[in-house]
């Protein structure tokens, strides 16, 4: 195993496991926007929602799809009602809803609902299979809503990524805005900006490809490339775009007034061991520079959209895997990331500024510099197995200080567990 560059400060501690697992693979498990609740992803077809605040299952989804349940995706901003998308080895996309009858997490009722022949249970209780969007010819990799929960992305071994429309008309309509076929492999996942409506996607071809909307059509807007295998999953940076760095608050805000023009960057963990950060360069020619350029007689390059976009690498993280990377989570509350995959490793790294080296000023003014480095490494936190997912949530367990605001992470594992775990120095 590569070693990290310094040795590690924090360390992982198992908090609960879900109870019961599945007896079968686990896949993913999707974290509740609001609720102290998640959903599991299993290869016997089902979705399980368990607590965060007792670990115990509380419903078991099942019926709406034929084979392996792969991903799911809780949709933002609904009040009163859970909303929940899920995507399937047998090439389709669910959509589940369920009448939220509670207002917070303290009055979260645990009891179990779907699959209960208990008198007590209201149908009114239950996850109602509400559409099945179809149109993929293969096993539907991951599915993602956008920031404003109007869009749902979903992406399959069928190399195409399919955007629909929630048209919000109470009678479960969705309509098909897109069809992107510009990858050349299967796609492995999708994920969404945090406040836009841009989406980026990693493949089986080894490229992560950023998609916006031109007047009416979606098309690629750039192509990222540096991978040296299958690119298993990205996730956007949080805003705000310093949270949980360390260093001196004058340096954190000078990278604060960088990562502002970049915008959010994008984290990527590959088959080829390794978890890289992308930044996107700001564009240097405003309209105003383009017209007198034009004015000018220069030649110019820049589409009349605008709408192409530079992105680099901004780092590699250090090495710690030594098998492929499935999973990569960036906590949008403290900056951490963490990371999993075949080789059952957990490990989360946290970025910091650079002391004593200052950004270099003038015309070739570049951003501040900021390392990565390890804080905390699990070795075998499901045993032998593979770990699929890992993700983070607001940690909700009764008995615990309250007036704290913390994290856990959860661990998705191909022995069908699913656990808790709290990062401590």
């Amino acid at each position: 195993m590569p070693n990290p560059p310094t040795p590690p400060t924090h360390h992982l501690t198992l908090l609960s496991s879900l109870s019961p697992p599945s007896t079968e693979r686990t896949w993913q498990t999707a974290p509740h926007p609001r609720l102290p609740i998640v959903a599991t992803c299993s290869a016997d077809k089902t979705i399980r929602i368990y607590s965060l605040q007792n670990f115990c299952l509380l419903s078991t989804i099942a019926g709406g799809h034929k084979r392996s349940v792969r991903t799911a995706a809780w949709k933002p901003h609904v009040t009163g009602e859970s909303v929940l998308a899920s995507g399937s080895f047998d090439a389709t996309a669910g959509i589940w809803r369920r009448w939220d009858h509670y207002s917070d997490s303290s009055n979260l009722n645990l009891s179990t609902t779907h699959g209960d022949d208990s008198e007590e249970d209201d149908e009114e209780e239950e996850w109602r299979f509400a559409v099945l969007l179809d149109g993929h010819d293969s096993e539907v990799k991951s599915v993602a809503w956008s920031a404003s929960g109007m869009l749902l992305a979903t992406c399959s071994r069928d190399k195409s990524i399919w955007i629909w429309e929630d048209l919000d008309d109470g009678d479960n309509n969705f309509e098909t805005v897109a069809v992107m076929q510009e990858h050349e492999g299967d796609v492995k996942c999708v994920a969404w900006h945090p406040a836009e409506e841009c989406l980026v996607s990693g493949s089986y071809d080894d490229t992560i490809r950023v998609w916006r909307e031109d007047v009416d059509d979606w098309g690629q807007v750039a192509c990222l490339r540096g991978h040296g295998g299958t690119v298993w999953a990205v996730e956007f940076e949080g805003i705000p775009f310093v949270s949980g760095l360390t260093g001196k608050e004058e340096e954190q805000e000078e990278v604060g007034k960088w990562r502002a023009l970049s915008g959010p960057r994008i984290v990527s963990c590959s088959d080829d061991r390794s978890v890289r950060v992308w930044r996107r360069i700001p564009k240097e020619t405003s309209p105003a520079a383009a017209a007198a350029a034009a004015a000018a007689g220069m030649p110019s390059i820049i589409r009349p959209t605008g709408l192409d976009e530079d992105w680099e690498l901004e780092a590699v993280l250090p090495a710690v895997h030594d098998l492929a990377v499935y999973s990569v989570a960036w906590s949008r509350r403290t900056g951490l990331v963490a990371s999993t995959g075949a080789d059952g490793r957990v490990v989360v790294y946290q970025e910091r500024v650079v002391e004593g080296q200052q950004p270099q000023a003038g015309p070739e003014a570049k951003l501040p510099p900021t390392e990565w480095v390890v804080v905390a490494v699990l070795i075998g936190a499901h045993g032998i197995y593979e770990v699929n997912h890992v993700a983070w949530a607001k940690r909700a367990d009764r008995g615990r200080d309250v007036s704290k605001e913390e994290e856990v992470l959860i661990t998705t594992a191909d022995d069908g567990t699913v656990k808790v775990w709290t990062l401590g120095q």
